[in-house]
């Protein structure tokens, strides 16, 4: 008999769960985005503390939520407005479905109060990119920004996923 596996919770994050979820993004970052900002782009954004000061931003105006399984943080989630600000799994739980439960409940949340909602990410991020468009979501066009390129994803309440 096997057990019960632990149901994933997305709740708001609260203090405690700041320097968690700091190094989780920290350690995703530095796993995750070296392919399309390079090395140097990664140490830089990581040693200059902009990772760590938009999570606490985000936390002090109540935007920032965490992904909880069986009492760890396995993901965090910002959002304002109607936008996902950010969504990131911890590196070593990607590839367990919970990306796709994240995204699924962080449009929960939004749809509940904007018809209409959006998210960005990185034009070189092709592993995100394929992975917010398998998920429904079209591309509505190219951001201007003063960093690396950005592609941004819309995404209609009436086409939202009912799982």
């Amino acid at each position: 008999m096997s057990l019960p596996r632990p149901v994933p919770v997305l709740r708001p994050a609260l203090e405690e769960d700041v320097v968690v979820l700091q190094e989780l993004a920290r350690r995703t970052i530095d796993a995750r985005y070296r392919s399309f900002l390079g090395d140097e782009g990664v140490d830089s954004f990581i040693n200059s503390g902009a990772s760590d000061e938009h999570i606490e931003s985000h936390f002090r105006k109540g935007h920032l939520h965490c992904l909880e399984v069986g009492g760890d943080l396995v993901g965090l989630l910002i959002t304002q407005e109607s936008t996902v600000d950010l969504l990131m799994i911890d590196v070593d739980r990607q590839r367990q479905g919970l990306g796709s439960l994240l995204l699924s409940l962080a449009e929960r949340l939004l749809f509940a109060e904007y018809q209409e909602i959006r998210l960005e990410t990185f034009a070189g991020n092709v592993t995100a990119v394929a992975f917010y468009e398998a998920c429904g979501w079209s591309v509505s066009g190219r951001p201007e920004s003063d960093g690396p390129d950005r592609i941004e994803f819309r995404r209609h309440r009436e086409y939202a996923r009912t799982s």
